[in-house]
């Protein structure tokens, strides 16, 4: 089982444009999931790049539900 790390980032909702702090979680690796934007309440696709080298995150993409990510 992993640690949880969470790191937090500031995104916006590419539905409605509010800005909101996300919490990644980094001890999952690499991964997609879904998170509702607490405005609109929208799903927000996920992709979260961690490196599998220094265990930071690489990258994190934030899409529409019919997004291609």
């Amino acid at each position: 089982m992993h640690e949880e790390r969470l790191e937090s980032r500031w995104v916006h909702c590419p539905y409605c444009d509010t800005p909101f702090d996300l919490l990644v979680d980094l001890s999952q690796g690499s991964h997609a999931t879904w998170e509702d934007c607490p405005r609109c309440c929208a799903p927000i696709q996920l992709r979260i790049e961690v490196s599998p080298v220094s265990g930071e995150l690489a990258s994190l993409e934030l899409g529409r539900d019919d997004d291609v990510l």
